[in-house]
Order: C-alpha cells, then structure tokens, then sequence
C-alpha cells in the first residue's frame, strides 16, 4: 500500500480540513482536522478516521495505526507540537 491510496481512501470517505498521512511501509500516522470532531469524544473520532483503513489492516497492508484528531480551532494551538 502507497501512501496516496491511504490518503485518497480517507479523503474518499470523510469531509477533512486538512489531512497529514506518514506511512513508512508498516505504520501509519494520520492527522485528520475538522469541525466536526468537537461533539464527538476521542473514541468516536478514532473510529471514525481509521473505519475506511479497516480492509487495508486487516490484510496486513497497515500494521499500526497512530490517529490524532482535532478541531480547526485545536490544530491552530497544537499544530507545531503535532507535525
């Protein structure tokens, strides 16, 4: 798996403001911004980012999987500790 299909799956099955993805071969990063994580807790949101990855880990393409999440008004404070 490529790191373009992994950001053109997500990008395919959520509405993002912004979308940062490292993938060395085996594990996968995904920073994922948008509104419409503030209702949701730090599970949900989780799910929700990693549901369209689910095929690709479960054949072993993706072997771990970091997630983090935040609103615009989140990243905006935190982006220069998370990138």
């Amino acid at each position: 798996m490529e790191l373009s299909e992994i950001e053109q799956l997500l990008k395919d099955a959520l509405t993002l403001d912004e979308l940062h993805v490292t993938f060395d071969g085996s594990q996968c990063k995904v920073i994922a911004v948008a509104d419409m994580f503030g209702d949701m807790s730090r599970v949900k949101r989780q799910q929700l980012v990693s549901a369209p990855l689910a095929s690709a880990i479960r054949d072993n393409k993706i072997h771990a999987l970091t997630v983090k999440t935040f609103t615009n008004e989140q990243w905006q404070r935190d982006k220069l500790f998370n990138m």
